[in-house]
């Protein structure tokens, strides 16, 4: 697995993977790596502003496509193990190193199940934006979840009118965004694999990633909003900052699940003061 040696005629490299699939990869500047990994049915543009404003910085931004999603190939099946798969060729093919690993959404399992299976020889810090997780589902010993019933409905929608569900979901996903901005967030969705769409938003529901993230030994940045309807606060980002040790929990208070749209320059500030810390410690070791 590597770049793939004959780059189309506008440079942008392409990273493969296995069964002769292909990840679509944007790679901005120079500097301190940040990675960014965009959540479920989005692509790596949804990453634009927040990796132009860090780019002013002096910093490495890269993002790309999931499989089945944007420019990437779609091999048709998805899981954590198989993301985490993709995940740790991207970083190898493109040799990064101390990296941080910005995870939106559903992502958080991606970038947690990478740390689980490779370890963090390669990463500085994982940020978790809106991140689902770390078990969605009650039942069992899990207390705190939804029902069962509520991810089957969301499912059989998704599956037989996707552009209702999405009607009724791009303005809480990102309140006060323009038509404009909304219609740009829908055709991502909409272009995207539907048997990845699918199969995903299962894969997302139904995983536990609690002992993963009790496990999780490196500096975690949790940052939420308090009117995430996709992930709420109390089921997501706090159990995550109860059980990741020592891990820090930002709040935006009034922002949604959307936060890279509606609050573009205070993630990137966020992040930049997390890439300057650890660069700062670095130095002094």
């Amino acid at each position: 697995m590597g770049i793939n040696q004959g780059r189309q005629s506008n440079g942008r490299p392409f990273v493969d993977i296995a069964g002769g699939h292909r990840l679509f990869v944007r790679d901005w500047g120079d500097g301190r790596p940040i990675l960014f990994l965009a959540g479920w049915a989005m692509h790596s543009g949804l990453w634009a502003a927040t990796m132009g404003l860090l780019g002013n910085g002096g910093t490495r931004t890269i993002a790309y496509d999931r499989r089945g999603h944007g420019r990437s190939t779609d091999p048709g099946s998805i899981d954590y193990d198989l993301l985490a798969d993709d995940l740790a060729a991207v970083i190898d093919a493109l040799d990064l190193r101390d990296v941080v690993i910005v995870a939106h959404s559903g992502a958080g399992g991606e970038a947690i199940r990478y740390v689980s299976r490779y370890g963090t020889a390669r990463i500085q810090r994982l940020i978790l934006v809106g991140a689902t997780g770390p078990c969605m589902i009650a039942g069992g010993d899990n207390d705190f979840g939804l029902p069962s019933g509520a991810v089957d409905a969301v499912l059989d929608q998704i599956r037989t009118d996707l552009p209702a569900w999405i009607d009724a979901n791009a303005e809480p996903f990102a309140p006060g965004a323009s038509r404009r901005t909304l219609d740009w967030l829908a055709g991502m969705v909409l272009e995207t694999s539907r048997r990845i769409v699918i199969d995903f938003q299962r894969v997302i529901a139904a995983a536990d990633l609690r002992a993963e993230a009790v496990a999780l030994r490196l500096p975690v940045t949790i940052i939420h909003g308090t009117q995430d309807a996709s992930a709420p606060i109390g089921l997501t980002a706090e159990r995550y900052h109860a059980l990741v040790p020592e891990s820090e929990l930002i709040v935006y208070d009034g922002a949604a699940h959307g936060i890279m749209v509606t609050h573009a320059e205070r993630l990137a500030e966020d992040i930049a003061a997390r890439v300057t810390l650890d660069a700062n410690e670095t130095m002094e070791v």
